[in-house]
């Protein structure tokens, strides 16, 4: 017998590690797919990621007994738990996939001491990104630092293609009695969000919904929230619902299929995917980044300690309606649309001057799709500290980002209802109108909580007192 141990690959196809366990069926026997609740790694979750890993694990059960097999499910330290299952089972091998947080690492680290320490073989498999961290380096040998160079690389390396679904006489006839755990039983809350359907054929759907249409706009539309120009697969990633060999061959599908500028649409795509395993890379040989700048300053930066700002970003209520607008969508669908995650932070760095990390952490508690490299990466690169950033001096304007990419006011209007009457006009001047004025237009929506022309320079002489530039 062998034990595949699940983790972030809730899937039976294009599982590298369950597919090479499957080949060795025959030789070492049968496999019995197993996921352990942790309650280490549980600590760090929140409400709409659990929800969406039971839903993921309800239907990754089915699919297993649809195969005459079952996934065992157990909760406890996993360095215990493997132990006592292969001895249960008589299993001679555990085998997982990788995962690079530093919880994950010593996580995984306990677990092969204790399985060693066992007598029990063990083997972990390169499958969450298509280039293991490391993989691809500059030519002096270092990890990149900087994601352009870093893109060229992984454009140009071969990508393995999906792996094979084991057999069902390559996995144990087994049948477990017992349910999965309810959300309440794991300590948490039903999400307030309506967390969008989980699972392979869900993630299935969502891509071929875009491979079939909007991969072939992305690089025009990607930026506007009304276009559904988004796959919308980033939480079947983080989950790993779905493959990433199995997404990348179907972007490959439709490239073949692309004419003139849609070509370079699917690229660009493609081009998100190794941002995904940029950010994956940057994390795994910086682990100091989740809770400390990348970027290292001359002095500390001078961040706010605004609570009553930080709950009105919180809230959406900040006055600014681009940025309120991504922050209830946030909030009502644990997922908020990619341009809109950079507009509410650089928000709330510039413009609040709050530190990235109390964002970085909403971010968390909300989020489905929560990643740990992805999103710090994200946050660090609006608040100009991280990797590749956003330069200190370069602000965005919350108004213009509105009126650019939402410019009939239709996104702002479906998430602030208190604005659905004014005209977009008046929406994308808000900051301008008189209280007369923004009385007439909504009176239930509040005027700016700051000036964004004041904090955009209060910002940039920040950081110049960072870098050391001015003593003011």
């Amino acid at each position: 017998m062998q034990l595949h141990w699940h983790r972030r690959d809730l899937r039976v196809s294009d599982n590298r590690a369950l597919a090479a366990a499957a080949d060795e069926a025959e030789r070492r026997g049968e496999v019995v797919p197993v996921f352990a609740f942790d309650d280490l790694i549980l600590e760090h979750a929140a409400a709409p990621r659990v929800r969406y890993m039971l839903d993921s694990l309800a239907e990754l059960r089915e699919r297993y007994r649809d195969r005459g097999s079952d996934l065992v499910a157990v909760r406890g330290d996993p360095s215990t738990l493997l132990v006592d299952l292969a001895e249960e089972f008589g299993a001679e091998r555990v085998v997982w996939n990788d995962d690079y947080s530093g919880l994950a690492e010593e996580r995984d680290g306990a677990v092969r001491a204790a399985l060693s320490e066992a007598g029990v073989e063990h083997e972990s498999f390169c499958d969450q990104v298509h280039h293991e961290p490391g993989e691809i380096r500059t030519n002096a040998g270092d990890p990149y630092s900087v994601f352009t160079y870093f893109w060229k690389k992984w454009r140009d390396r071969e990508k393995a293609e999906p792996y094979r679904e084991p057999e069902a006489s390559e996995l144990a006839s087994i049948a477990e009695d017992d349910e999965l755990p309810t959300i309440d039983e794991l300590g948490f809350e039903e999400p307030a969000a309506e967390v969008q359907t989980a699972g392979t054929d869900a993630a299935r759907e969502r891509l071929a919904a875009f491979c079939d249409d909007a991969i072939f706009r992305y690089a025009e539309d990607r930026d506007y929230p009304t276009r559904e120009a988004t796959s919308r697969l980033s939480a079947d990633l983080k989950w790993g619902t779905i493959g990433i060999r199995e997404v990348y061959e179907a972007t490959e599908a439709a490239k073949s299929a692309a004419e003139g500028d849609e070509t370079e649409s699917v690229e660009e795509f493609q081009s998100q995917l190794a941002w995904r395993e940029f950010y994956a890379q940057v994390l795994y040989f910086n682990q100091r980044v989740v809770s400390e700048n990348y970027k290292e300053y001359t002095n500390e930066i001078e961040w706010r300690n605004d609570e009553e700002g930080l709950q009105a970003w919180k809230d959406g209520e900040t006055g600014y309606p681009i940025v309120d607008a991504g922050m209830r969508q946030l909030r009502e669908e644990a997922y908020m649309h990619n341009r809109l995650r950079m507009v509410v932070a650089s928000f709330l760095t510039k413009d609040l001057l709050v530190d990235w990390r109390e964002g970085y952490d909403h971010f968390r508690e909300l989020l489905a799709d929560h990643d740990t490299g992805n999103d710090n990466g994200g946050w660090q690169w609006a608040a100009s500290t991280g990797t590749d950033a956003q330069p200190y001096f370069r602000v965005f304007n919350p108004m213009t980002q509105g009126e650019r990419y939402d410019p009939d006011a239709e996104y702002i209007k479906r998430y602030v209802p208190e604005l659905a009457d004014a005209d977009a006009a008046a929406v994308h001047s808000w900051h301008e109108l008189s209280a007369d004025d923004r009385e007439d237009a909504a009176p239930d929506y509040p005027a700016p909580i700051v000036d964004h022309d004041e904090r955009r320079e209060e910002a940039v002489a920040m950081f110049e007192r960072a870098r050391g530039e001015t003593d003011e």
